[in-house]
């Protein structure tokens, strides 16, 4: 996918936030006829039945938005928030049943086919049906066939994405391997010594983030003054997590680029967020790292392997257990007399772990990078 920046005007600003709020009411009206359905009728009603009506609510004009397909999309959207509530509940989690949507929490509408809407013309202008030409920041060009558009809205700033199909390009073959050991005091531990400094980027904005809350909190609600200071708030948000999106996608980059077997813990993230550590797992965002290293693996053609992440700090390389609490951050080994940090040693027996699985073929501990174990991969997480 390619993102840009887009620069509307005040009138495209304002036909952009319109079909904003008709792509939000017509989620919440099919939400409620969901609902309704299942409490009168006890009937369960999917996208093709809602889909089906589409015509018709639109000839008698009550959906407000100019594009079908976009209509279509918006239904789309509403049943995979039911698909993913159903698989939950089989699952025996937390089911946590789809709710309605705010205007301020609806920012994107999707162009299922491109040109159906919306195109992208040579002059560097993005042609939207009702809002006319809108300028994009074109700092790279869109390589591939572009099969959908995303018009999104992040606060006051506008972009659009386009997904687009093209042939996986293959990085040179690599020999290397690395096994790599997250954390909190380093964010990563490597195999081979080196360790990257965790940034900590909610820390680091933690008291301009405090500021703009504490001011949000003074202002009267319902006031002009509210609403500009909500801005502000979101907009440090928005800092924070373009800094910790942008160190993720360079070191996931920076790794699939140097090395053709990448070995990872397959660490219950979730877990570890609950806990008297829930706020810095959160900063350091180890999920959206793993994402980010997994497709730029797939991708690549790269291979990452899971491993088991129990008892990886507590033994050594050469296979004798060195039983260590959480405040001891240096291995020392009484057997073969290793001296070394404890989590670069963590990393050096995940990699022994990973080339083990590796060698036996072992189907729970080796994953072939390919993009559609790349989703599922993503969405277990």
């Amino acid at each position: 996918a390619y993102k840009y920046r887009l620069y509307p005007t005040k009138a495209q600003v304002q036909v952009l936030e319109n079909q904003l709020h008709e792509a939000c009411d017509l989620y919440n009206a099919a939400l409620q006829e969901r609902r309704d359905a299942w409490k009168v009728c006890r009937k369960s009603i999917n996208y093709y039945d809602q889909a089906n009506q589409l015509k018709s609510m639109r000839a008698e004009g009550l959906i407000g938005l100019a594009n079908f397909s976009c209509c279509q999309d918006v239904l789309r959207r509403l049943d995979k928030t039911f698909q993913a509530f159903f698989a939950r509940v089989r699952r025996g989690e937390k089911p946590g049943f789809p709710r309605f949507r705010s205007f301020r929490r609806y920012d994107s509408i999707t162009f299922p086919s491109y040109g159906d809407g919306c195109r992208l013309l040579d002059d560097g202008k993005l042609r939207v049906q009702g809002a006319g030409l809108i300028k994009v920041k074109l700092h790279r060009p869109v390589e591939g066939e572009i099969k959908t558009v995303t018009i999104k809205r992040d606060v006051d700033h506008w972009y659009v994405c386009f997904s687009v199909q093209r042939d996986t390009v293959a990085l040179p073959e690599s020999s290397e391997e690395i096994g790599l050991d997250v954390g909190l005091d380093s964010f990563v531990a490597l195999s081979n010594g080196r360790e990257i400094d965790n940034p900590r980027h909610l820390k680091r904005g933690l008291a301009h983030l405090g500021r703009a809350q504490r001011r949000l909190s003074r202002r009267k609600r319902g006031s002009r003054r509210r609403r500009k200071a909500a801005v502000l708030v979101a907009k440090a948000h928005r800092k924070i997590r373009n800094q910790r999106a942008a160190f993720h996608h360079h070191l996931s980059r920076w790794l699939v680029e140097r090395y053709g077997l990448i070995a990872v813990e397959d660490l219950n993230i979730q877990g570890l967020s609950r806990g008297i550590l829930a706020g810095p797992v959160h900063d350091a965002g180890w999920n959206s790292f793993f994402t980010k290293l997994w497709y730029k693996a797939a991708s690549a053609g790269r291979e990452l392997v899971k491993v088991d992440p129990r008892g990886t700090s507590q033994v050594c390389v050469c296979g004798a257990a060195v039983p260590k609490t959480l405040a001891e951050r240096w291995h020392e080994c009484p057997v073969c007399g290793l001296s070394a940090p404890r989590n670069v040693v963590s990393a050096q027996v995940i990699l022994q772990h990973a080339r083990v699985g590796r060698s036996r073929h072992n189907v729970g501990d080796v994953v072939s990078c390919v993009p559609r174990e790349a989703v599922a991969f993503q969405a277990t997480e």
